[in-house]
């Protein structure tokens, strides 16, 4: 995977963002999800593949609860590096704004999907994470229309961490 389209966007002499990422041992592949207030307040979710980490703008945040199907909107792959990013974006910079870690840790693709790259393509990819606040098995579908451009939908699946719940992402304190 290429970190192209996100060099391009930045200017790192005015941003404090990374620019590069250095895999090191870790026990398994990370996720993040990033409490972002640039033009308008969102969530990111992020997921290690493929030495990057691929990425999704959650405008109402992920869900604990099954019937939530939250847009998940696919951008541009960032470096392992941004998953331990906080800090401000300045003014006049791509994604200016305030960015806060809200959840972090492992996650592994359910047995079927062990080839992630694939099953993003095919637009079916069921994962399991591993932290407080997110825990347990969701899943990410490409939606196929066409007034949704990279639109997915990211939602809970049944399993003993579901809540049922309203979920509101805004009011749920991070507990990483």
């Amino acid at each position: 995977m290429s970190l192209t389209e996100y060099k391009k966007k930045r200017d790192f002499e005015q941003t404090p963002e990374p620019q590069s990422s250095h895999p090191d041992e870790k026990a398994g592949p990370i996720f993040v999800v990033q409490r972002h207030q640039a033009s308008k307040l969102h969530f990111d979710f992020r997921l290690e593949a493929d030495g990057v980490l691929k990425s999704w703008a959650v405008p109402k945040g992920p869900s604990m609860n099954p019937a939530d199907k939250r847009l998940a909107v696919l951008v541009e792959d960032h470096p392992l590096d941004y998953a331990t990013f906080e800090g401000e974006i300045p003014e006049g910079n791509y994604g200016a704004g305030t960015v806060e870690i809200w959840d972090s840790g492992t996650w592994e693709p359910d047995q079927e999907y062990k080839d992630v790259l694939t099953a993003l393509e095919k637009g079916l990819l069921e994962f399991s994470l591993h932290r407080k606040s997110l825990q347990g098995k969701f899943a990410l579908i490409r939606l196929n229309q066409s007034n949704v451009k990279d639109g997915w939908l990211l939602i809970k699946q049944h399993d003993p961490y579901e809540v049922k719940e309203k979920y509101d992402a805004y009011q749920v304190k991070s507990k990483h």
